[in-house]
């Protein structure tokens, strides 16, 4: 059992319990003991992408780590709370509402390589323990600016629904009608933004900047992940979905092969003799390739390695035992 469940995580689920959620699964569905992993956290309040690697496709499971990200998410301006989200104490209000022109005006400046100060409720280490932690005491948390790199940062239209979708999802809103409904030039009680970003990138401190940059304050109320890495919402399965794998449901239609998360790497076809020094871990030389990273097949087409080219040489990064 080596490869890819994509799941859309439900608001209020965490990443450990949907892990949970696919173990149980592959034990109904007569899997016995399978190796579980994801591929990048999505906290409670978040819906979308959570990539679950199983078996041998958990030794990528870094690399999904990683990947870029792509959210949708809504800043509702007004009210900052402690944990920049819908369910912290508010800290700060604000009777400004910026107009979408003034929001567009801003958006440059959170976009390319910034810096930004995570959330104080955030999973950070600080002198060995997690910043939430700290935060829920009462003490003060210092946190420390991060660079991180925006990709893409726009509006999302009026009436395109959220998640790439064009519907309204269970996680989508907890009130109001589709995306920036607000005629341009009136101010807005909230936004909905879409942003490509790199690893470690915060989302409700994106938020915060924002609402702060446009003279106001803000926090998030809604976060859906529509990509991670090469995954994304078409490819994600529900959690009714998922349950049906348990009593039943043909396993291709739940599960994606260990490959589907090397989409972003060139393939490089080994011959047999080349398969087998690099399945036992050893260095092959005299290949006409150029150099970087590859992941190897077999005449199978199976995967065999993350490979590394250099000056015709390969050289294992991670093996696969298939």
């Amino acid at each position: 059992m080596n490869g890819w469940i994509i799941f859309d995580k439900p608001v209020g689920l965490g990443s450990t319990q949907a892990v949970g959620a696919v173990k149980r699964v592959c034990r109904e569905a007569g899997l016995g003991k399978v190796k579980v992993g994801h591929g990048g956290t999505l906290d409670p309040l978040a819906s979308g992408v959570l990539p679950i690697a199983l078996g041998e496709a958990t030794k990528l499971c870094g690399r999904m780590l990683d990947a870029s990200k792509v959210y949708d998410f809504t800043v509702r301006f007004g009210t900052e709370t402690a944990g920049l989200d819908a369910e912290g104490e508010v800290v700060a209000t604000s009777d400004v509402r910026p107009t979408i022109a003034e929001v567009e005006a801003v958006l440059p400046r959170f976009t390319g390589p910034i810096e930004q100060v995570p959330p104080a409720f955030s999973a950070i280490k600080i002198d060995g323990q997690r910043a939430y932690d700290l935060a829920r005491k009462g003490e003060a948390v210092e946190m420390k600016a991060r660079a991180v790199t925006v990709y893409a940062l726009s509006p999302l239209p009026f009436g395109g629904g959220v998640g790439g979708g064009g519907s309204r999802s269970e996680a989508a809103f907890t009130d109001g009608p589709h995306p920036n409904p607000s005629p341009e030039g009136e101010g807005l009680d909230e936004i909905t933004l879409t942003a490509h970003v790199s690893k470690g990138t915060y989302i409700r401190s994106l938020a915060r900047d924002i609402a702060h940059a446009v003279g106001s304050v803000g926090h998030v109320t809604m976060l859906r992940r529509t990509r991670a890495g090469p995954f994304d919402l078409a490819q994600a399965i529900s959690l009714d979905k998922l349950n049906a794998f348990g009593q039943g449901a043909a396993q291709s239609e739940i599960i994606l092969p260990l490959e589907a998360g090397l989409v972003d790497i060139p393939a490089l076809n080994l011959s047999p003799e080349a398969a087998g020094a690099i399945r036992q871990g050893r260095v092959w030389a005299g290949v006409a390739t150029d150099d970087g990273l590859y992941w190897g097949r077999d005449s199978d087409m199976r995967p065999v390695a993350l490979i590394e080219a250099l000056a015709g040489t390969l050289k294992v990064v991670r093996g696969f035992n298939l």
